[in-house]
């Protein structure tokens, strides 16, 4: 009680409850100021969010081109003469434009030696790479060998070896060979 006595006369002690408070700024500004902050890390976690779809987008085009330029070497070097129609539909399957239309025109002189041959060709992929992309259209370099051979023959097998740049166009949701070029 000896607080009392120090007090001037008429003065009397505000309880905690009763005296005026401070204002608060950094609580008032807490708010707003994470508020800015959550939209800020949205934003960054958006941006990076496209980027990132983006990056897998153009991943997944580049092998799915590359995947095509090989799997149509190796439908082009494996032909046989038990089953040349098929043999010939995929390699037509896999191909659009310049590619297909110089296969499709090649490919009635290549059913009839094949079948007149008795030929079995086995084609391997050897290395393809992408060589760019830009769109809808890649370029792909192949390096495919194949084996020919006569059915029923006890010959060595022959073989060969080949290298190509190929044109490779999105058609839709698949990438066909549009162009194919043998490199020396």
């Amino acid at each position: 009680m000896a607080s009392h006595a120090a007090r001037p006369p008429g003065s009397r002690r505000l309880s905690r409850s009763a005296r005026p408070r401070r204002p608060r700024r950094v609580g008032r500004l807490a708010g707003p100021v994470l508020a800015v902050l959550i939209a800020v890390l949205l934003v960054a976690a958006l941006w990076v969010g496209a980027d990132l779809r983006d990056a897998q987008a153009a991943a997944d085009d580049r092998q799915a081109a590359t995947r095509a330029a090989g799997t149509y070497a190796v439908r082009l070097l494996s032909v046989g003469h038990r089953a040349v129609d098929a043999d010939i539909e995929r390699v037509l399957a896999a191909s659009t434009g310049p590619a297909r239309t110089e296969y499709a025109g090649n490919a009635a002189e290549l059913k009839r030696t094949t079948v007149a041959g008795r030929l079995l060709r086995t084609g391997a992929l050897r290395a393809s790479a992408l060589v760019w992309l830009r769109g809808d259209t890649a370029r792909v370099m192949v390096v495919g060998d194949e084996l020919v051979r006569r059915d029923g023959s006890a010959d060595a097998p022959r073989e060969r070896f080949h290298r190509w740049n190929m044109e490779v166009t999105r058609t839709g949701a698949a990438w066909l060979v549009s162009a194919v070029e043998p490199v020396p």
